[in-house]
């Protein structure tokens, strides 16, 4: 569970996740709170509801507010090579280890856009990657999961996406990886064959294979300290030794037993190496 419950608001909110964990088995019951309740306030100002308890009833018996509600609840601002500084790092620090393994697999967890995943496979490409690597995309929402494998985009993001592929370090132009289609703009279908999309829940599910690198963005900052450390470990069991492990800078990566178990691949940019 989350932290003790302080105020009303409070135990309406372990009620509401305690409620759609029994009747439609998503957990969510191990996120911070402070951060359910920025995604739940404007939901519920939308809907005209004054409390939590009303959206609660809401939420039990219709389907469409539940839905609403857990995708509020999972869904992420998605854009495409956001940070320059760690698609470069992550770049130079994948190559060679891959490279050295066989078969290398890659586990994006909590991937909720098609940017994450796509991003991760134009890297692959450029490094000669991308043929004998498996990435395997999963996520909370089966919902969201299945638009991210569509793999599209708003083609009003095309210019902005380009300058920061080309400010990552990318080797060609990001036009060659995608079709205008409609209003749209689709990632190319030699991206999409080694990319397997899958539902999985961080909060209740055990590992399910060995990865060579493992990647959560912008996911573990809103889950409590145990949700946090359970999905820490998961990615240690889930990794062999010299596994790369990609996530936001968080405190638990300096504290026991986390710092003797990786090191900082480079500083401030939330890539660490397996050592132990």
């Amino acid at each position: 569970m989350g932290e003790k419950p302080q105020t009303v608001e409070d135990l309406e909110i372990d009620l509401l996740l305690e409620g759609i964990f029994r009747c439609y088995g998503h957990d969510f019951r191990g996120y911070r709170r402070d951060a359910l309740k920025r995604r739940l306030q404007p939901l519920m100002r939308e809907a005209g509801l004054s409390s939590v308890s009303a959206l609660q009833e809401r939420v039990l018996h219709d389907p469409g507010c539940s839905a609403r509600v857990m995708r509020a609840l999972t869904e992420r601002p998605a854009s495409l090579f956001d940070d320059a500084a760690y698609f470069r790092q992550l770049r130079e620090a994948m190559g060679p280890w891959l490279r050295s393994c066989p078969s290398p697999r890659i586990w994006l967890a909590e991937c909720v856009s098609a940017e994450d995943a796509f991003a991760l496979a134009i890297l692959l490409a450029e490094e000669g990657l991308h043929e004998k690597t498996q990435i395997f995309a999963t996520a909370e929402n089966e919902t969201l999961l299945q638009e991210a494998s569509a793999g599209r985009f708003a083609a009003g993001r095309l210019a902005e996406y380009g300058y920061n592929y080309r400010a990552s370090g990318g080797k060609r132009e990001l036009s060659d990886y995608v079709v205008r289609d409609g209003g749209g703009v689709v990632f190319g279908a030699t991206l999409r064959h080694n990319i397997t999309w899958a539902q999985y829940s961080l909060a209740t599910d055990a590992s399910f294979n060995e990865f060579q690198m493992i990647v959560c963005r912008r996911a573990l900052p809103e889950f409590g300290s145990h949700l946090r450390r359970r999905t820490l470990q998961l990615f240690y069991d889930s990794m062999p030794l010299f596994g790369i492990l990609g996530v936001d800078q968080r405190e638990e990566m300096s504290t026991a037993p986390f710092v003797q178990r990786y090191k900082p691949i480079a500083e401030g940019c939330g890539l660490y190496r397996r050592i132990a």
